[in-house]
């Protein structure tokens, strides 16, 4: 914890790096993916500080759109497609998922009932350890259930109908850093 606090107390002397960023926010995609550590959105696409509007929940979870009971994570999307307007909407997996590779494990979910919308009902549990690149196709299908699931709220539904918004699938390899993109034509993840 120490070297995070010691950065914190360097990262705000430096204010001229950071005042255009009190004007506002401007972002063009909205990013969803796992709150995993090793998956850093900025990193893995360069952004800056402005340029992502980011959620991150276990396992790049879009719960299925309800009005009776709104979550925190449609407030999220709805507020990057309706009041920011991002263009795009990337949601992005990756391999050594604990939380879609052990979605099959009822003792890990278990533990953690604050998951509403884990992995296990949305799509198979993959072969191999949670550990295994091999659950790629796993996690594969997950992210397309995901953008299947942004598809039902309604304010994505109508964006894509008025062609002002892209749908994405992203595979990230944590253990590479390969990044992967859906290819509708061919229903294939390939490299960027």
């Amino acid at each position: 914890m120490q070297p995070l606090i010691d950065n914190a107390r360097t990262f705000g002397q430096r204010p001229e790096e950071f005042a255009k960023l009190a004007e506002g926010q401007c972002p063009q995609v909205l990013f969803i993916t796992c709150s995993d550590s090793r998956v850093v959105p900025a990193l893995i696409t360069g952004a800056r500080p402005g340029e992502l509007f980011e959620l991150r929940t276990a396992g790049n979870i879009v719960p299925p759109h309800t009005s009776q009971q709104p979550t925190s994570e449609a407030a999220t999307i709805e507020y990057a497609v309706e009041v920011l307007g991002v263009r795009d909407i990337v949601v992005c997996g990756h391999s050594h998922c604990g939380a879609v590779g052990g979605g099959g494990r009822a003792a890990d979910w278990s533990a953690a009932r604050g998951v509403r919308y884990g992995p296990a009902p949305a799509t198979p549990r993959p072969a191999g350890a949670a550990e295994d690149p091999e659950v790629a196709e796993g996690v594969q299908a997950h992210v397309l259930t995901q953008l299947l699931r942004l598809r039902s709220y309604p304010c994505v539904a109508r964006k894509l109908t008025e062609g002002r918004l892209g749908l994405h699938a992203w595979y990230y390899e944590v253990h590479t850093g390969a990044v992967r993109a859906h290819r509708p034509q061919t229903d294939t993840f390939e490299s960027l």
